[in-house]
């Protein structure tokens, strides 16, 4: 389950002046559309802390390949296609200050939909020439 949205600066302070205003929870919470628990724990906050402003943060490590990262990834292997994931790395790490791991960059290709590819046996479309007889035998 994701986090929950949240209420804008503009909802919190309405939430804010509403009760200050002796209005009740729940003409509060249906003027701003939200829960009465949400109007709640915003003025508990706003009573305790004097402030409305969320502090939440993102979660996570954050990713060594952003998104220019991956264009420049693009770019590294199309300009050779036949290039081993070590050899991927090496190119990537040599002209950047983060080192990236072969696993990431492996991960980072197969998100982008460069994925390593095998062509299988297929029949050939036209007959192969006669082979020609020995002589000597």
């Amino acid at each position: 389950m994701g986090k929950p949205k949240d209420l804008s600066e503009f909802d919190k302070d309405q939430i804010v002046m509403a009760r200050r205003l002796c209005q009740s929870i729940s003409k509060t919470a249906a003027l701003v559309g939200c829960s009465r628990s949400a109007v709640v724990s915003i003025y508990q906050k706003w009573s305790k802390e004097g402030t409305v402003v969320n502090r939440r943060q993102g979660y996570g490590r954050p990713r060594l390949i952003d998104a220019r990262g991956e264009r420049r990834l693009a770019l590294v292997v199309r300009s050779n296609r036949r290039a081993l994931v070590a050899q991927i790395a090496q190119e990537v790490n040599a002209g950047s200050d983060r080192k990236v791991s072969e696993f990431t960059l492996h991960c980072s290709l197969f998100c982008m939909g460069l994925h390593s590819h095998r062509p299988g046996r297929v029949p050939m479309l036209t007959r192969p020439p006669p082979k020609a007889p020995t002589v000597g035998t």
